[in-house]
């Protein structure tokens, strides 16, 4: 591994390991989900300037008007997708700068994964192709569309906030499966949707803060 890679001082792996174990203090209890996080050299995902705050549990802008999660969110989404078993075929509505993308491709088999915005997606794909991240299928589209042809997936998760699931999304969704992503619009708030053979079971959870999501036009 490089030295980019690896990172030094306020990059490095010591403060990966803090970072873990804040997240551990905050409640987060799935160690797969952990050591994930504390491999993942987060801080490739963010502008060389504000590498240095890579690890804190904030929010930090990507450009483009987006925004890389809290290591915290990326934690919780990811263990409440989870859920204390193997991820199959998921799909990730809105890649970003791809450090969410990068967490679930160690914990699933497939991952497909849709961006709306071009130039970003274009930048994410080399990062993930530059960690040799190949279990990963990107597309430039509109998300809430989903990627129908190669539906049905176990797990979806969406990583922009949305007032509720569009019917697309749900009817790709295998019954077995869930949904975890951000519902709300001034109050926002995790939510897993849980598909069973009677129908689709909402749970709120933790209060969040995301960028909205965007639909229609595509960004090349």
């Amino acid at each position: 591994m490089s030295m980019r890679h690896s990172g030094i001082g306020m990059t490095s792996q010591r403060t990966r390991m803090r970072m873990v174990e804040r997240l551990r203090e905050q409640g987060i209890t799935d160690e797969r989900v952990l050591t994930v996080m504390n491999a993942i050299p987060r801080h490739l995902f963010v502008e060389e300037a504000l590498a240095s705050r890579a690890y804190d549990d904030v929010a930090l802008p990507i450009n483009f008007g987006q925004t890389i999660s809290s290591p915290w969110t990326v934690a919780r989404m990811t263990e409440l997708l989870r859920a204390n078993s193997s991820l199959g075929k998921v799909l990730e509505i809105g890649t970003g700068c791809g450090y969410q993308t990068a967490v679930l491709a160690q914990l699933a088999q497939e991952v497909y994964s849709i961006e709306r915005i071009g130039p970003l997606l274009t930048r994410t794909r080399i990062l993930l192709r530059e960690l040799r991240i190949s279990n990963v299928h990107l597309r430039h589209a509109d998300g809430l569309l989903g990627f129908p042809e190669v539906a049905p997936f176990d797990s979806i998760m969406m990583t922009a906030v949305t007032t509720q699931v569009p019917e697309s999304l749900l009817e790709q969704l295998m019954i077995g499966g869930r949904i975890v992503y951000p519902k709300g619009s001034r109050k926002q708030n995790l939510c897993v949707i849980e598909h069973t053979s009677q129908g689709f079971i909402e749970t709120i959870l933790d209060e969040v803060k995301f960028v909205p999501i965007l639909s229609g036009v595509i960004s090349k």
